[in-house]
Formats: C-alpha cells, structure tokens, sequence
C-alpha cells in the first residue's frame, strides 16, 4: 500500500480545507396571499473538490458499493471536480407546489479542454397537501441519519440510498408510498434486464407491480427515529418471489450540539442498499441454482462541534451478501469549518475497503478536500 499523501500533494492538502448546510433558498418572486399566493425561489450549491486515492482500488469521485474495474488496480490519482454542484427551484401556487433539482454527474466531457460535464435530473416532483408525486428520494431512504461528509453521501456502502418516482401520501407520522419497480439482474453477469427510457421489445416484460414501502417516524426532544418495511416483486430470470425488506434509522443529540446517527437494513433490498452493490437475482456458487440475494447493511456516525462554527463526523458503514459473500466497507473523519453562514470548507481522510470471499482484500485510502457555497 502506497502512503496516503506524497510530499508532491502536500502543499495542495494544505491550501484547501467542505461541507454541509442546509440549502437557503432565494426568493425570486413573490405575489398574492393565503390560496392564491405565488412564490419562485432557487437555491443549491456551489462544491469545489480536491481529491487523492491511493491503493488497491481504482479512483472514484465517491465511494459507491461497488468494485470499480473489477479487479485490483495500483492507484495513485488525484481528481478535481465540481460536478456535485446543484442547482434547485420551487414553484409554489396556492397549495399546489413543484420542485426540481439538478446536478452534474450526468457524464460527458473530458479533461484535456472543456471539462465539460452533462446536466442530471435528481428531483423532480409535485406537492400538494399530504400528496407528493413524482421523482423523489424513496420513502424507504433515511435522510435524518446521512452523516455529514464530504465524500459524496457518505458510506454509500451503508446506506440506503435510492431516488425513484413515485407516488407518497403522509399522514401524521406515517408514510406510503409506490414507487417504480426495477429489478437489477436476472442471474446473469452483465447489464441490468432494463433501463431507464427503454420502450417496446426492449422494455421488462415482467415489471407489473410498484414497490410498495411504509414508513414511521418519530420525532421527540431526545432525537427522531424511523422505521421502515418494503415489499417488492422480483420478477426476472425464472423468479417470481415476494422480496420484503426493513430498516430502522435514527439521529439522536448528545452533548451540546454534538449528534449520533445511524441505519440498520436487511433483507432482499437489492438495488436500494449499498447503491446497488449487488444484483437481486443472482447464481448460488454452491447450488448453481438462481436464488433472491439478501443483504445486511448498516452505517454509525458521530458529528462532534469543536465550535459553533468548526465540527467532525467519524463515520464507518458497510454491507454484506449473503449469498454471493460479497462484503465492503467506508470509513472516514473530517474537519469541517463555516467560514461564513454560505461558505464550509474541509478535509476527509478515509477508507474503502472490499473483502468478497472470491478476492483477497483489498482497500484504497483517500483525502479529500472542500469548499461549498450554499446559497
């Protein structure tokens, strides 16, 4: 394993310190009251990132669940990118209200001249009253527990972490929802059995029934926690199965600001998990047979504020297959400061590792550094 930081980067880890605040939207337009009132506000963010991975396992942007190339790769790469960048807007009128956000990791460009990057659709999504439709992050995903990081979401690896469009209504405390059904892989090795914009003959034959999940939240003056259940249809490959899935999720206070969050899901999560780590269908190495893969995932972190303006998060997340021994996992600590109420910069070092029983084990280390302009 290489050293984590050359002396050649050393000067650039030094210049540059990220991180998370809430978006604070700007109101652009604002007529009219109560039923008939009509607003138009943007906001996002603005994320600069310096990046060093070095070791087994080849550069990423982020960490994912994933084995990048597939095989050991000697790394030593530095990455600069801005494409976690984002912009959003909200439409409100009366009590209809629609929001769309975009970022950058759509693809496209190169480094050699423009650098240019493809717009991508994150958020796109109609509210009204307890009804929310449209492209959104999934019912089953706990927002409240994502520690603060700047790798990109933190411990994909933990967590789950899925958009899908879908159709939610809220209730109190409770949560339904439906939402697009997808299943990834048909045991086969290769390409998922369908994709996004896919039509006729190309199109899953099989999908006929919504992912279904029901969430409960609980929010109280010692912290909030959730729990959630899906039930899905895994249709593909000679499978036919009922999949069922759980996950429960908090974010507690501790001293002062300080906070401890966490999520523990299990089941046939396929796709939802780990960010699609491992297909849903996959062969048995002992039966040869085609079976439903389950998963375990969970990640913990603590955020600890040093100052009302600089704190750390120590986060570790990881998940394992049960079938194919698949198991990988993200730990990593940062340092995060709010030079202004709109300007966060920071340092990540951290650790992705993948241990799967068919490989020897493997990890990268990297250091990351940040500067975020939410507005």
């Amino acid at each position: 394993m290489k050293n984590l930081i050359k002396p050649t980067l050393l000067s650039i880890t030094l210049c540059g310190l990220f991180t998370s605040s809430n978006l604070q939207a700007i109101e652009l337009y604002s007529s009219g009251s109560g039923d008939n009132i009509t607003k138009v506000s943007i906001g996002g963010y603005a994320k600069v990132d310096v990046r060093h991975v070095n070791g087994d396992i080849a550069y990423q942007d982020y960490w994912v669940g994933n084995f990048p190339g597939g095989e050991p790769t000697d790394t030593s790469t530095t990455g600069f990118n801005v494409k976690e960048s984002r912009l959003s807007m909200t439409v409100q009128h009366g009590e209809v209200t629609g929001y769309m956000e975009i970022d950058f990791y759509g693809g496209g460009g190169n480094e050699i001249v423009s650098n240019s990057s493809n717009v991508r659709l994150r958020h796109f999504y109609i509210k009204y009253k307890n009804w929310m439709a449209g492209q959104n992050w999934s019912t089953f995903m706990p927002l409240k527990a994502l520690p603060e990081a700047l790798d990109f979401g933190g411990p994909h690896v933990g967590e789950v972490f899925s958009r899908a469009v879908q159709v939610r209504y809220t209730t109190g405390n409770w949560q339904f929802a439906i939402e697009n059904p997808e299943t990834w892989g048909d045991g086969d090795i290769g390409a998922p059995s369908s994709a996004l914009g896919l039509t006729g003959d190309q199109a899953d034959p099989d999908e006929d029934t919504p992912d279904f999940v029901a969430r409960y939240n609980l929010n109280k003056d010692w912290g909030s926690l959730s729990f959630g259940a899906l039930v899905r249809i895994i249709d593909q490959g000679g499978i036919d199965e009922t999949g069922t899935a759980f996950i429960m999720s908090g974010a507690i206070p501790t001293f002062g600001k300080d906070d401890l969050r966490f999520q523990v899901s299990s089941g046939d999560l396929g796709r939802y998990a780990a960010a699609a780590m491992v297909n849903d269908i996959v062969r048995d190495p002992r039966t040869d047979e085609i079976v439903v893969e389950e998963t375990t995932a969970f990640t913990v972190a603590y955020r600890h504020f040093w100052n009302e303006s600089m704190r750390s998060t120590a986060f570790y997340g990881t998940a394992e297959t049960d079938v194919t021994e698949l198991k990988r996992a993200h730990w990593g600590v940062n340092l995060i400061d709010s030079v202004t109420k709109h300007l966060d910069v920071g340092v990540e070092i951290g650790n992705y590792a993948i241990k799967d029983a068919a490989i020897e084990d493997i990890d990268s280390n990297y250091l990351q550094l940040s500067a975020k302009f939410t507005f």
